[in-house]
C-alpha cells in the first residue's frame, strides 16, 4: 500500500512468534525483498477495533506512523470491515489510540494525538536542548560545518524540524540527515524534516526517517512540521504540506489533537514465503 508514496507491506495477523523485526527487513529489502519503507501489521485488539504495528525497513519497531495508519484504515475499510452509517473506527497504536474518519472519497482523516514538547517526550542529551518560543524544545546541532536549529516535536514518536528559506529540494538530505538522526544528541535516534513555508497554508518538506532513510513523504512528519510553523506563527491552523510523493493536509488548533489526511491506496497483493518463528 502507498500514501503519498510512502509504501508499506500491509499483513493481517494475530501471529505474535514470527519473527517480525527480521521479517521487516528481508521484505522491505528494494533489491532482494518486495521492497517498502516499511511493515505495517494489522492485529486483533481488545481497546479499539485494530491494533497497528510497525516496524521500519531495518526492523526497528516505530512507535507510530501516520501514512501507514491512513493505509491501514483504507485496507481495514476495503475488506469490508465497516457497515452502515459508521463513519469512525479506531486504531490501538504504540503511541495511544487513534481515531479514523472516513467518507465516500478517497482520503483517509486521522487524529494523529496532541503533539508533545518535553524533554520526557522527545529524548535528547540532558542539558543540551533549551525551551525557546513557546513550549518548543530548542536544539542547535553542527553537521558539517553547518549550524542547524531544530524544532523538537513528538507526534507519538520523535521529529526535528529545520526551516529553510531555500527550496528544500536543494537541500542535501542524503548527506545531513544520516548525520543527524544518528548524533549522539538523540539516543534513541530521531526523524529528520527539513521544511520551508511557501504562504499562509502551505509548507513543502523532506523527510529523513529513522529507520528507513528518505522517504517520498511522512504523515507524522508533516504533522509536526505544521505545529512547528504554527507555533512560530509562519502558518494558519490548516496547512496543505508538499512533500515528493504528494500533498498531505494537517489541521491543529493549536492545543488539542492534529489532524491529518490525504490519499492511501493498495497497488497490489501476494504472497510471502520463508517467515521464521521467533527463538
Amino acid at each position: 500500500m502507498q500514501g503519498a508514496g510512502n509504501d508499506f507491506i500491509l499483513v493481517e495477523t494475530g501471529d505474535m512468534n514470527t519473527a517480525w523485526a527480521a521479517a521487516s527487513r528481508a521484505m522491505c529489502d528494494r533489491h532482494y525483498g518486495i521492497g517498502a519503507d516499511g511493515l505495517l501489521l494489522l492485529m486483533p485488539s481488545d481497546i479499539a477495533d485494530l491494533k497497528m504495528r510497525i516496524f521500519n525497513a531495518d526492523g526497528s519497531e516505530s512507535e507510530m506512523c501516520g501514512n501507514g495508519l491512513r493505509c491501514m484504515v483504507r485496507y481495514y475499510l476495503d475488506k469490508g470491515n465497516v457497515a452502515g452509517k459508521t463513519r469512525k473506527i479506531r486504531v490501538e497504536t504504540a503511541a495511544g489510540i487513534r481515531e479514523a474518519e472516513f467518507n465516500e472519497t478517497s482520503e483517509i482523516k486521522v487524529s494523529m494525538g496532541t503533539p508533545a514538547f518535553g524533554e520526557n517526550d522527545i529524548p535528547v542529551k540532558a542539558g543540551e536542548c533549551k525551551v525557546d518560543i513557546k513550549q518548543l524544545l530548542v536544539c542547535n546541532i553542527n553537521v558539517a560545518g553547518n549550524a542547524f536549529r531544530l524544532n523538537m516535536v513528538s507526534m507519538g514518536n520523535p521529529h526535528a524540524i529545520y526551516f529553510t528559506d531555500n527550496p528544500v529540494m536543494d537541500f542535501p538530505l542524503s548527506d545531513i540527515g544520516p548525520e543527524i538522526t544518528g548524533s549522539e544528541l538523540f539516543p534513541e535516534g530521531i526523524n529528520f524534516e527539513v521544511a520551508r513555508v511557501l504562504d499562509g497554508k502551505t509548507i513543502e518538506a523532506r523527510a529523513w526517517e529513522r529507520g528507513v532513510g528518505e522517504t517520498l513523504a511522512c504523515g507524522s512528519g508533516a504533522c509536526a512540521a505544521a505545529v512547528a510553523a504554527i507555533l512560530h506563527d509562519y502558518v494558519e491552523n490548516k496547512v496543505n504540506v508538499h512533500l515528493p510523493g504528494g500533498i498531505l493536509k494537517t489541521d491543529w488548533d493549536g492545543s488539542d489533537e492534529v489532524y491529518l489526511s490525504g490519499p492511501a491506496k493498495t497497488v497490489f497483493t501476494g504472497e510471502w514465503k520463508g517467515l521464521r518463528r521467533k527463538r
